[in-house]
């Protein structure tokens, strides 16, 4: 947390732990995300499972968020899946963060002008909220405050066998309001300001996870601009950089591979 950093009015004290878990990807064609970022990218399975309407499942990386994968399973509960699949057929979805008091987390929030959406605090292992993209700066965030273990049944029989490990180094997410967008992952979600100029603002989070703003006219409510991994084991073949290319395209994801 940087010193120079103004909070508004009204802040609560709190211990810091909040932490960018994972950025989420909307699909139909699961086996398209496990290989990308399973067996060409080396990201390991690490827990997921049905919920009422879709399934959902995370893999790890050697730093950074996790890559949670989002298929809908139908019914109702699936609605809010099958629209933005309709609109997209992939894509971006959400980012997660996972908070360690998720009331004080929607405190700050609505300090900010913001009115959190799907509020649920009555499971008390799993206590969740949302905030629109049209008031969170182009993309649906969700908070979570999460009490125990995660499930973690049996890897999927689709996903393959991971590749050399990589870390996912960063996040870039274009908006239209660099300021405001900056003050909601400062002051709700405890991004720590690492760099910061006229166009871009780069934060990051005790997980490693790093996310870098960057103001654009041209998103008027936000676009997810590249993922970045480093893969530390050597460069990748000519012809693994061409299905890194062609599945980052079926997926509607822009990746990047240093």
């Amino acid at each position: 947390m940087t010193a120079s950093r103004k909070r508004p009015a009204g802040s609560l004290l709190r211990v810091k732990r909040t932490v960018l878990d994972h950025v989420a990807i909307g699909t139909r064609v699961l086996t398209d995300g496990w290989e990308l970022f399973g067996g060409l990218l080396g990201g390991t399975w690490g827990y997921g499972g049905d919920s009422p309407g879709y399934w959902w499942g995370q893999l790890e990386f050697a730093t950074g968020p996790k890559i949670e994968l989002l298929t809908p399973t139908d019914g109702p509960d699936a609605a809010f899946l099958e629209r933005f699949l309709a609109a997209r057929t992939a894509g971006p979805h959400h980012f997660n963060f996972i908070v360690g008091e998720i009331e004080a987390t929607l405190v700050r929030v609505r300090e900010l002008g913001i009115e959190p959406v799907g509020v649920e605090l009555t499971n008390p292992r799993w206590k969740e909220a949302f905030l629109h993209p049209k008031t969170a700066h182009g993309i649906v965030i969700q908070v979570a405050q999460q009490t125990g273990p995660p499930p973690r049944p049996p890897a999927p029989a689709g996903l393959p066998a991971p590749g050399a490990p990589s870390a996912f180094t960063l996040v870039e997410h274009r908006v239209a309001d660099l300021d405001g967008a900056t003050t909601l992952f400062t002051h709700a979600l405890d991004g720590e300001v690492v760099r910061r100029d006229a166009d871009a603002a780069e934060l990051t989070w005790g997980n490693g996870a790093r996310l870098r703003l960057v103001q654009s006219a041209a998103h008027p409510i936000g676009a997810l601009g590249d993922l970045h991994f480093r893969r530390d084991d050597g460069p990748l073949s000519a012809a693994d950089l061409a299905r890194i290319a062609d599945l980052s395209r079926r997926l509607r994801i822009s990746l990047l591979v240093s």
